[in-house]
């Protein structure tokens, strides 16, 4: 006989709720024009002094921008997918990079530019593109001297925020209006330390651009990454707080402030100082995301880490409050089921995981922890399932077990994620797409974006393609066939970590001899003919006539 109590019961219910109206109502579509990507500008010439001016012309013309309430992407997105594609951070681009990089960010436009030095002046020109229909809008252009570095990109921003659009821009964001301009050397500085290669040499230009300008705040918040990157969290933290009272970054400033005193393990205090945030007029949301969401995030996470008292809430109180902010946002989900099981609640534990993996399929932690709040339960064949999948994906998971056992709990402690960003402006994810799903079924649902992302994979449409085989995912989690698709959509595009991830679970829900071949050309781009030969003698032993199995393990030295 199953005992089920009144909370679990009244949990169980309040869940279900929340899945049918989440699943039944239609996210709001973003407004079309309304995130804008500035990549760096080509230095033409490719004059040595002038390199700093690649990253400064795009964060200046961002902030111009957004200082006009067009809402330009951040530089840290910007920079994650560089990094994702593996592009260098001021590399020049073709026009096919470019938009694949403003299809990660969720852009609708991008804007590229160039400049050259002309006797004492820098000549500046750039135009948009439209990244639906790869429209070019006309171009604009300015020169000044160089000590005119802000009027002139002044210029540039505000004529690229008029050309061309169907309507006016918005009226100003009085919160979003820059801070006065800093002395030229240390806004050189502060760009240069954006962009050194190593953290100490970052350091040293972002100290200096600091002691040229003292209220040069924006360094002050870069010093506070590079120092963290360090773990040397009491640097950061000095760092964040040598920003004042009344600075425009000052929230953003408390906030690193307080996730330093928690990698500190000053608990008591990162409480107090989240909890302070938390308290406050909560900012506006961002494409349907509260700003609170990371600060609830990290209340939760000191909770897992101190213990929660009756006094102050549990883990779980907050980290439903960071889900309920940003429903899709698969940290939070993975951090609400993993406080769930340390909590000994399994049915909260799978709910939330779930749907994490709904989000990430590739999450090997959150398969690992779902695994184990499987096997509390008593779904051990499904548990079984789930470990492999965790095995599959990450190299850690045999310490992953030995912390486990040492900690004597089903889990090991430690796998709860910090966040670090205040504020996160995604694109709309594939689960706010699905609309009234909750009326229909969804293995069906899921054949029909598969059968939709396939055609439009065989087209070579790879962004629409991308779309409807992460509705089919979302639906069917582990469908190998969708999986199989984006793997190869990311091998194309050149994303091969990623492809690698996705062709691994591909293989897992389905072993298939096309899945072993696409994960063989993906190791042999990623210089590994071992692991390559391995997946191409295992397709062979599946399909023995694959003649592209044959072809590939034939050229393998």
């Amino acid at each position: 006989m199953r005992h089920t109590c009144h909370t679990c019961h009244t949990w169980l219910v309040a869940a279900l709720l929340a899945s049918i109206a989440f699943m039944a109502v239609p996210a709001p579509a973003q407004t079309p024009g309304s995130r804008i990507l500035v990549v760096p500008f080509d230095n033409t010439q490719h004059e040595p002094r002038l390199h700093w001016i690649s990253e400064a012309s795009a964060v200046l013309v961002a902030d111009r921008l957004n200082a006009r309430g067009l809402a330009a992407i951040t530089r840290a997105e910007r920079a994650r997918a560089f990094e994702q594609l593996h592009l260098p951070p001021a590399a020049s681009l073709s026009r096919a990079t470019i938009i694949k990089v403003g299809q990660m960010v969720g852009a609708s436009e991008v804007i590229v530019g160039s400049f050259s030095l002309q006797g004492s002046d820098l000549a500046v020109s750039a135009h948009a593109i439209r990244i639906d229909v790869g429209r070019v809008r006309p171009g604009v252009s300015e020169r000044a001297p160089l000590t005119d570095l802000f009027p002139l990109f002044d210029r540039i921003a505000a004529r690229l925020g008029d050309n061309g659009r169907a309507v006016a821009a918005p009226a100003p964001d009085p919160q979003n209006v820059p801070a006065p301009a800093p002395p030229l050397e240390a806004f050189e500085s502060y760009i240069k330390g954006l962009i050194a290669e190593s953290p100490a040499v970052q350091a040293t230009f972002l100290e200096t651009a600091v002691r040229l300008y003292p209220a040069h705040d924006r360094a002050k918040l870069a010093l506070w990454e590079v120092r963290t990157e360090q773990d040397d969290h009491a640097a950061a933290l000095a760092a964040a707080r040598l920003v004042g009272k009344g600075s425009p970054y000052e929230r953003t400033a408390r906030f690193l402030a307080a996730v330093s005193l928690l990698r500190l393990k000053r608990f008591d205090e990162a409480f107090d100082a989240f909890k302070a945030l938390a308290d406050e007029v909560p900012a506006p949301t961002t494409n349907g995301v509260r700003a609170d969401a990371a600060i609830f995030n990290n209340l939760g996470v000191v909770q897992i880490r101190r213990g929660a008292t009756p006094q102050a809430g549990s883990a779980t109180f907050y980290l439903t409050k960071a889900a309920d902010a940003d429903p899709g946002d698969a940290d939070y989900l993975f951090n609400l089921g993993y406080a769930y099981l340390l909590e000994r609640n399994t049915t909260g534990a799978q709910y939330w995981l779930r749907e994490a993996l709904r989000r990430n399929p590739a999450d090997a932690d959150a398969h690992y922890v779902l695994a184990a709040a499987l096997l509390a339960s008593g779904s051990s064949v499904e548990a079984a399932r789930e470990k492999e999948l965790a095995r599959q994906l990450s190299s850690q998971y045999e310490e992953l077990e030995r912390r486990a056992a040492a900690d004597k709990l089903p889990v090991p402690r430690g796998l709860e994620r910090v966040r670090s960003d205040l504020e996160t402006t995604r694109a709309v994810g594939p689960e706010q797409a699905i609309v009234n799903s909750a009326q229909r079924e969804q293995r069906e649902l899921a054949v029909f974006h598969l059968d939709r992302g396939r055609r439009l994979y065989e087209r070579e449409e790879d962004r629409e393609a991308m779309a409807e085989l992460r509705r089919a995912v979302y639906l069917s989690p582990y469908e190998a066939q969708a999986h199989l698709l984006i793997g190869r959509i990311h091998l194309r595009t050149g994303r091969l970590r990623d492809g690698v991830d996705a062709l691994k679970i591909s293989i897992w829900s389905e072993d298939s001899a096309p899945a072993r071949v696409a994960l063989a050309e993906a190791y042999l781009k990623l210089k590994d003919p071992a692991g390559a030969r391995a997946e191409l003698e295992r397709a062979l032993v599946l399909d023995p006539a694959s003649a592209e199995a044959k072809r590939l393990l034939s050229e393998v030295k």
